[in-house]
């Protein structure tokens, strides 16, 4: 994960939310962006983020 540049991560994040691709691999990604402490501006992400954490 550490070859991909903020917005390249960001944005495979949400394209993996829009594919509704697996949940083990969203969070992944959604670990990786609180490590490197970026935010999700979206609202309608953050509610599918509460999902996948829980």
């Amino acid at each position: 994960m550490g070859m991909l540049t903020d917005e390249m991560l960001l944005e495979s994040y949400h394209l993996a939310i829009e594919l509704d691709l697996e949940d083990d691999f969203i969070s992944l990604l959604l670990a990786e962006i609180y490590r490197r402490n970026l935010t999700i501006t979206d609202y309608s992400l953050q509610e599918v983020v509460q999902k996948v954490i829980f």
